[in-house]
């Protein structure tokens, strides 16, 4: 999470959509950069609405806008295979080693889910506890340079984004029967990632 206080604005670092590779580029510029532990550097909406903006509104008499980006829900879950199958976490309970992407599709769906299944969701990340989204302006991942164009205008700012954090390679292919059951799972996602699509959310 990088919060910008000259310029009243929050990015909000969604996890696997390149809050990492943001926060090398773009900390210098910002008041504060929170970058570990990994339950502050990814607050959800929710939290920061609930506990950080109040704080920030009385201490700069402002609101602040917040920003965040939205991943294609079955490529998000294929990056956090992808990370998982790193050899420095093989052996550990969040590990994917040895298995396919149905396989941790499946366990994904799976309830109890397995400790390295436990993910969340996207929708769940941006939206609030009512269901509305959380966050005023929402950019599409796989078109991150709308993104980056816009903070390159608020922050007046030429950015140029590293290549840090990236996910080993990977096959993330599903066969249809469970590629429909995961999008019928992660419908809020669908949902949610449909409208960043069409331009509803920026």
């Amino acid at each position: 999470m990088l919060i910008f206080w000259q310029q009243k604005l929050v990015l909000l670092a969604t996890p696997k959509t390149g809050s990492t590779a943001l926060s090398v580029a773009l900390e210098p510029l910002a008041a504060i950069a929170v970058q570990r532990p990994p339950a502050l550097k990814h607050t959800t909406a929710q939290r920061f609405r609930r506990f950080l903006a109040p704080y920030l509104e009385t201490a700069s008499g402002t609101r602040f806008d917040v920003v965040a980006l939205m991943r294609e829900p079955q490529d998000w879950l294929g990056s956090w295979y992808r990370f998982r199958q790193r050899d420095d976490i093989a052996g550990s309970p969040n590990s994917t080693e040895g298995l396919s992407f149905e396989q941790f599709a499946s366990a994904y769906m799976a309830r109890p889910q397995p400790v390295y299944a436990q993910l969340g969701s996207q929708a769940r990340f941006l939206s609030l506890a009512d269901g509305t989204l959380g966050v005023d302006k929402l950019f599409c991942y796989e078109d991150i340079g709308r993104l980056v164009g816009f903070l390159e205008a608020r922050l007046d700012f030429e950015i140029q984004l590293p290549q840090v954090n990236v996910s080993p390679k990977g096959v993330t292919t599903l066969c249809a029967p469970l590629r429909q059951r995961l999008q019928t799972h992660m419908a809020e996602d669908h949902a949610l990632y449909a409208r960043v699509l069409a331009g509803e959310t920026s």
